[in-house]
């Protein structure tokens, strides 16, 4: 019989390009061969879809250097429902049918993880891991994940959003001073820190608006939980359909960056990942507990990494909503399933199996 066939997309036109790019790496080194047939593809970041070899070691961090989608020829996804695959046109030309039974969507940030990707999947009726066009979207956008997630009750913190054009308006100003300082500054809709800054004050605002706004016209300005304590949890739902946590993670920076940033989370070793976190059982169920809620409450699909503050208070908040959180082999998703008892290729089949299981439009 043939092997079902899947297609490991990444890249993209977003910041999180190479992220994207590191995560494929593993899942390729990590899906069952003799299961799958597997074809690769990429995003480049101009946004053209192209053929990859599927070897992960093209898709490794060298001398600092992080990946990029780079190839020739061309991919064409077909968006008929009774026929899914690709179409594969070479540098001369020719073209080949290549059918693909499920996508594996590795996308990180805008034109990927928030529901575009998703849309043209859901036409294609091409099943695919993870959550669907709306909680893609819902979560990508870090306001629109607080405004739905208060409205369920459940705890998100403070926070004001608006558009970098709309700075100069005094009731943005004036809500935004109603915060409280310090605040952090980010772009809604883009991940890994890319653009985030903390402000001190409204000289800092300024500059920090500036900042995210670079990366994203929607901003959204969050009061800081001073000395909080920054916990994860994965959330994994299998072919029962029923969404289950992981055990929970703990960030701990150390004093060379103030905040868990870029350069913290990728270009250095000077984050400490500390799995199982270190904090009583009764937080850590109860964060558990909110992870899987808030899952449900955005209508999330397949995985989630539900990130947390805890504050020194033991209060605890909702930061953001990952849908398709960074999957390199010791990436915190991976890590967090791994000490609860799912090997990472484990993983990965667990995800492949329940996006085939999984019915598709309307569901």
């Amino acid at each position: 019989m043939t092997k079902p066939s899947v297609m490991v997309l990444f890249g993209g036109r977003s910041s999180e390009h190479s992220i994207s790019c590191l995560s494929a790496g593993s899942i390729l080194a990590a899906i069952d061969r003799d299961q799958y047939e597997v074809v690769a593809v990429g995003i480049t970041e101009a946004g053209d879809w192209v053929r990859h070899s599927g070897n992960p070691d093209e898709l490794r961090s060298e001398a600092g250097q992080l990946p990029v989608v780079t190839g020739e020829g061309r991919v064409e996804l077909s968006l008929s429902p009774q026929r899914h695959g690709l179409w594969l046109t070479d540098a001369a030309g020719g073209r080949d049918w290549q059918p693909v039974d499920v996508v594996f969507p590795v996308l990180h940030g805008p034109y990927g993880e928030d529901g575009a990707v998703q849309g043209a999947l859901e036409v294609a009726g091409m099943p695919f891991v993870g959550s669907g066009v709306f909680a893609s979207a819902a979560c990508m956008d870090k306001a629109h994940t607080k405004k739905l997630l208060s409205a369920e009750g459940i705890p998100a913190g403070r926070w004001h959003a608006l558009r970098h054009d709309e700075w100069g308006q005094e009731d943005h100003r004036e809500r935004i001073a109603t915060l409280g300082w310090p605040v952090f500054v980010k772009p809604a809709r883009a991940g890994s820190s890319v653009g985030v800054s903390k402000a001190r004050d409204e000289q800092e605002l300024k500059a920090a608006i500036d900042a995210a706004g670079a990366h994203d016209p929607r901003i959204i300005v969050e009061a800081s939980v001073e000395n909080a304590l920054e916990v994860e949890c994965g959330v994994l739902v299998g072919p029962d359909r029923v969404p289950r946590a992981s055990v929970c993670a703990r960030i701990k920076v150390g004093p060379e960056h103030e905040f868990y940033d870029f350069e913290a989370k990728y270009l250095d070793d000077s984050v400490e990942l500390i799995v199982p976190a270190d904090i009583p059982q009764a937080v850590s169920t109860g964060i558990q507990e909110l992870a899987i809620a808030a899952f449900q409450a955005m209508d999330c699909e397949g995985l989630a990494r539900v990130d947390v503050f805890v504050g020194a208070d033991g209060e605890v908040s909702i930061n953001e909503i990952n849908t398709m959180p960074g999957f390199t082999a010791i990436s915190m998703y991976p890590r967090m399933w791994q000490e609860t008892g799912v090997s990472y290729q484990q993983l990965v089949a667990s995800l492949i199996g329940e996006a085939l299981s999984r019915r598709q439009g309307l569901r």
